[in-house]
């Protein structure tokens, strides 16, 4: 698991596994037509937030597997997704 203890790959994948994640919500939860046609800001903004609960989830993983810099990686990639929902909400 150290070979993979990188900040880079933690960035990706803070990235990446959110997007996954809120675009897999979606598609189960048929939301599609609510998200493009009704209340899209108010419903982003909440999917921006819930988008991240995975990231926090791997975080504590990684964390007691002490993999500090791909735990750290983790933390900066969700950054973004907080910044987009506050920045949502005050438009």
């Amino acid at each position: 698991m150290q070979r993979f203890d990188k900040y880079w790959i933690g960035i990706v994948a803070g990235i990446l596994i959110p997007a996954l994640f809120a675009a897999a919500y979606v598609e189960r939860m048929g939301l599609w037509n609510a998200l493009l046609h009704y209340n899209m800001y108010g419903m982003l903004n909440k999917l921006f937030l819930v988008a991240v609960f995975p990231n926090m989830a791997l975080f504590f993983l990684l964390y007691k597997a002490e993999t500090w810099k791909l735990a750290k990686g983790i933390i900066i990639g969700a950054i973004p997704y907080p910044i987009i929902a506050l920045i949502i909400n005050f438009i």
